[in-house]
């Protein structure tokens, strides 16, 4: 396999912007051509306004980009993938956040995430490469309507089996797994002589 020349990974975190000890925190701190899509000043609960800040900093970039989203990150990928507005490489979309169905307290009402555009979920095919990482126990988002939603958008399943939200509640700083998962994406397979 051959490694794409130098793509830029784009880190889409999800509702809560940056935890330092998120694995996609220290994830992007061992990568050196890395990208995160900044905290919104206002507008927090916008799925527009997620969806500009991702592309803001896609149009800032040359190059290949794949990128690495979780929870509604992963939404926000796949709202802006509607409409993509330049080529991707590919994304990794962990532990998508179900945000059609009512999350745990402490999250946002469905009320507000639907006021605020997130739903429906998109169910189109992505036009690029996508591995979806699963949670066999996620209170975030059911296994089974979570593999539906891979199915649809064309994406790579991977049963990560039971690690909550993947996230330092759930017990999860450092996943090395996102390192491997990335370099999938980030390679291509050599042509054949």
């Amino acid at each position: 396999m051959n490694r794409i020349a130098d793509p830029t990974v784009v880190i889409v975190p999800g509702l809560r912007d940056h935890v330092a000890d998120h694995w996609q925190t220290l994830l992007a701190d061992k990568l050196d051509r890395v990208r995160t899509v900044p905290p919104l000043e206002s507008d927090k609960l916008s799925v527009t306004a997620r969806v500009a800040a991702l592309d803001a900093v896609l149009s800032d970039i040359a190059g290949p980009v794949v990128l690495v989203a979780h929870s509604a990150g992963v939404m926000i990928t796949v709202h802006w993938a509607q409409q993509p507005t330049r080529a991707i490489q590919g994304a990794l979309l962990a532990t998508p956040a179900d945000l059609e169905q009512p999350l745990p307290e402490g999250y946002p009402s469905f009320e507000d995430l639907d006021r605020n555009g997130w739903n429906p979920i998109p169910r189109r095919r992505l036009p690029f490469p996508s591995i979806v990482a699963a949670s066999g126990n996620d209170p975030l988002g059911g296994h089974r309507r979570i593999a539906g939603m891979a199915e649809t958008w064309g994406s790579r399943l991977v049963d990560l089996g039971d690690v909550g939200h993947l996230n330092p509640a759930s017990g999860y700083g450092y996943w090395p797994q996102a390192e491997e998962l990335l370099d999938d994406l980030m390679c291509v397979k050599e042509a054949a002589s």
